[in-house]
């Protein structure tokens, strides 16, 4: 038996299989501190690490989650530190993931007293856990912390276990058999879940019946790559990715037109235009207004959490299961499509958007185009490469312009879509995979949140990852810049007060830390920096001066959006010159595009 509670609540994360703890530490959780060091002491099976602040502590136990499959845990003291876990354990709720928070508390004696740094933190998480429970004796750690982690795992989701400062330094005792008192075991549950029979032929009858399916994959499907690809082969069908999702399915999968939506592309938005049939899997895709119009296409839908299932789109079967096990079900039931003129279609779409993306990025700015800066990453991605993406414009350009092989991974905070997670999820994937390279792709705004702050963390680590290849591409123009294009797109110029973004030296930031930094102003020095950065022998900032009124445009512009951009200009948008000019540049990219493109099919 463990000496204390908080020995007791780490020797149990242990024994559940979790050996990755992300906190910051604080008086409230002082006693819980104490078993850590002491069991660092004694050489105990984990690893703790200290980041800059409790809300990437709680970013990072996400990201750990999304990169390894494991549950996330995550540290942090009572009151304002507790609070300050909220925002990652968000991005954990909404993307899906499992995380356990271990939160300090003041004494028993103090609850309901408005005590110094006493919140009612049952409440306060009420909303994003799953499951929260404070610890008030010692017989019931042992239950607290195995439900937490079990329904975490099964469910998903965050969980919350509350140490009162007076508990953690208490002696654990045994379970005992007593009434009120549980007795509780270790051992996760399966979700290898696979619908009926019946209802599998349901959804077979209908996929067999259409010749033009289009199938949306998103991270519920990782892990099934090899039975994603053999669906769309059976059906001759097109496959687009949700972004959470872009490295599910390998990039250059012909077929594979990557994202939907506002930072997705035309072949995909065509696909949702035209098709009959509609198989989602493992996807939540947010934004409805991009999906078939009802009764366009008959839908089928695969999806673990059946809160998911027929939520954007009316679907006609729906079914409660594990991706992998339920396409693997559900292969021996469909009939090959011989007809391919519908994936051919689609192959050819994609080739001609590729082309779009290569003028795009090709196109003047001033004084870099930020499209140029991720179509050069695009080509030096190593193989076994992990990508973070930030919230913003980088979120468009990530979707855009870079695609992921097969043993590549990359994510981003998904639902949430919170600004600065690029920075933790990087440094968290580095931890759980220190011998891959990580790219770390994020905006200047987002960076100056709590973004360089990780960089000490970066400092503190970096030597003893197996591989130093850790590379943060800060896009430095000066604008929170999604922001600026919203309100043009809703009908108002750029608020300069609000939008621009204090100009700093990144680049001599990383050196004064002892990190490398390389500044790039010029066009024609991208590509040579990004291979000065692969190439280095240490962490890498690529402080890149990037034109912040290059439009992000999606692959269809609504009447309502060139409406509102008009009317922004009509009103003085500061930038307005910039702005018009370089829309221009790229709508004559596009055009000149689709003029190569046809071209090239008329001479074929």
């Amino acid at each position: 038996m463990s000496d204390t509670v908080s020995d007791f609540v780490i020797d149990r994360l242990i024994e559940w299989d979790l050996h990755q703890f992300y906190g910051f530490p604080g008086d409230g959780i002082g006693g819980f501190d104490g078993a850590l060091e002491r069991g660092e002491r004694d050489d105990k099976a984990f690893r703790y690490i200290r980041p800059t602040h409790e809300e990437i502590a709680a970013f990072m136990a996400c990201a750990h989650a999304k990169f390894t499959g494991d549950v996330g845990v995550c540290i942090a003291t009572s009151g304002p530190g507790a609070i300050h876990l909220l925002n990652g354990l968000y991005d954990a709720k909404m993307d899906n993931q499992p995380v356990v928070a271990i939160v300090g508390q003041q004494g028993r004696a103090a609850f309901g007293s408005d005590t110094q740094q006493q919140v009612d933190l049952e409440r306060v998480y009420q909303d994003v856990a799953g499951y929260v429970q404070t610890v008030v004796t010692p017989m019931q750690a042992q239950l607290v912390v195995d439900r937490a982690v079990r329904i975490a795992a099964a469910e998903r989701c965050p969980t919350v276990v509350i140490l009162p400062a007076d508990v953690q330094n208490l002696p654990m005792e045994e379970p005992a058999m007593e009434h009120w008192v549980a007795r509780t075991g270790v051992g996760y549950a399966s979700t290898v879940l696979t619908p009926e029979h019946e209802e599998l032929q349901r959804a077979a009858d209908v996929l067999n019946a259409g010749s033009k399916v289009a199938m949306i994959v998103g991270q519920g499907a990782r892990g099934a790559t090899d039975e994603v690809i053999a669906i769309a082969e059976q059906l001759g069908a097109g496959v687009i990715t949700a972004l959470l999702g872009k490295d599910v399915i390998p990039g250059d999968l012909p077929y594979h037109t990557q994202q939907l939506g506002l930072l997705g592309s035309k072949p995909s938005y065509d696909m949702m235009q035209d098709c009959d049939t509609l198989l989602m899997i493992g996807s939540n895709y947010p934004y409805a207004e991009f999906l078939p119009e009802t009764g366009q296409a008959r839908g089928v839908q695969i999806d673990l959490a059946a809160g998911h299932l027929s939520l954007r789109y009316p679907m006609e079967v729906n079914l409660a299961g594990d991706a992998k096990a339920t396409m693997t079900a559900l292969l021996p039931l469909l009939h090959r499509q011989e007809d391919r003129s519908w994936q051919e279609k689609v192959v050819g779409g994609m080739q001609d958007w590729e082309q779009v993306l290569t003028e795009e990025a090709g196109t003047e700015a001033d004084p870099i185009n930020p499209r140029s800066v991720y179509h050069e990453l695009n080509k030096r991605l190593p193989s076994d490469v992990i990508v973070t993406a930030d919230a913003g414009s980088t979120a468009d350009w990530y979707g855009h312009h870079i695609k992921l092989g097969r043993k590549a991974s990359g994510n981003l905070s998904g639902m949430l879509a919170s600004m600065l997670a690029a920075m933790p999820y990087a440094v968290s994937a580095k931890f759980a995979h220190p011998d891959r390279p990580v790219v770390c792709t994020i905006g200047d705004g987002a960076f100056q949140m709590l973004g360089m702050n990780e960089l000490i963390t970066v400092k503190r680590h970096w030597k003893s990852w197996e591989n130093p290849q850790f590379i943060v591409l800060v896009s430095n123009n000066g604008d929170l810049n999604q922001v600026s294009w919203e309100m043009r797109e809703a009908g108002d110029p750029r608020y300069d007060t609000s939008q621009l973004v204090e100009r700093i030296d990144y680049a001599g930031y990383a050196k004064l830390l002892g990190l490398e930094g390389i500044t790039v102003e010029r066009p024609e020095d991208v590509a040579g920096a990004w291979d000065a950065a692969f190439a280095a022998d240490r962490p890498v900032v690529l402080d890149v001066h990037t034109d912040p009124n290059v439009p992000p445009l999606p692959a269809h512009i609504s009447l309502q959006e060139a409406k509102g951009f008009l009317a922004a200009m009509r009103k003085g948008d500061p930038a307005e010159a910039s702005v018009i000019r370089d829309s221009m540049k790229a709508m004559g990219a596009e055009l000149k595009a689709g003029v190569k493109n046809a071209l090239g099919r008329d001479d074929g």
